[in-house]
């Protein structure tokens, strides 16, 4: 929540400065037809199987040996670059490309010189296409703000779910399972939906201020590696990592779902 009341901050810092070094109040606001767009959105994220896998890691062996859980993947930075244009004066086209990036660390120390880290990461880039409403302008001298509401449709590539393990000097008493990885990589469609307001000044800076929700979840992933654990019970050693109905721990679904907090500067050209 600290990092979410910075970016706002930050945000209206950049709305301030940019209409501080407008030119005199005689200027209109200009409102070019096409215009790139940065947004930063911090926001929730659903997580799917992934935080499956690391609720059942945080049970067994975390919990059984009294060690502390793996914080689930619930908020993720989505940061994007759009071309908007104007095709009417109330109308916008737009297209994109973007990155969506969670993560969730742990570290143990069992002993002089031994050391257990734990990640767990998920990444998607989501390209973007979709139209923008915009409504009745609000002009006061050279500025103008306009309530938008829009959508489109998400085509997410290069998706990744990632947890590893990275022991040094572990030995049979103190090994969570040696190091390991497992990736799970897959691609798949969602749509988004938007609205806020823009804000035009008497230069070709812009900002847009809003809530973004986008619906994206990647199905029949592809696994690689497994997660290793140590038995507690005979025959000790290392097995797979399983559910407790016996399934072995896979990440089938990656969920980057979540509604965010929109914060853009809009260059116009």
């Amino acid at each position: 929540m600290n990092r979410l009341r910075l970016g706002a901050l930050l945000a209206l810092a950049a709305a301030i400065g940019v209409a501080c070094h407008a030119p005199e109040a005689s200027a209109a606001a200009e409102v070019h037809r096409l215009n790139l767009v940065l947004s930063a959105v911090p926001g929730s994220l659903d997580g799917g199987d992934f935080n499956g896998l690391l609720e059942r890691y945080s049970q067994y062996p975390l919990g059984a040996r009294g060690l502390e859980a793996l914080k689930s993947v619930t908020m993720g930075w989505f940061y994007q670059a759009e071309l908007r244009y104007f095709v009417r004066p109330s109308f916008t086209v737009n297209a994109g490309v973007g990155q969506i990036k969670s993560q969730t660390k742990q570290e143990f120390l069992p002993g002089i010189g031994r050391d257990i880290q734990l990640r767990g990461q998920v990444l998607s880039v989501p390209v973007h296409a979709g139209g923008t409403y915009y409504f009745t302008p609000y002009n006061q001298g050279d500025f103008q703000a306009r309530a938008f509401l829009g959508g489109g449709f998400l085509s997410l590539v290069d998706n990744k779910a990632i947890f590893e393990q990275v022991e040094v000097a572990t030995d049979s008493s103190s090994t969570l399972g040696g190091s390991q990885r497992l990736e799970a990589r897959g691609d798949g469609p969602g749509y988004y939906t938007e609205f806020g307001v823009h804000m035009f000044f008497a230069a070709r800076y812009s900002v847009l201020l809003g809530a973004t929700y986008r619906s994206a979840v990647i199905r029949n992933m592809s696994n690689k590696g497994r997660i290793m654990v140590p038995s507690d019970r005979p025959p000790y050693g290392l097995i797979p990592l399983v559910y407790n109905d016996g399934t072995p721990v896979r990440v089938n679904t990656l969920d980057v779902s979540g509604l965010g907090v929109r914060m853009a500067l809009g260059i116009g050209f």
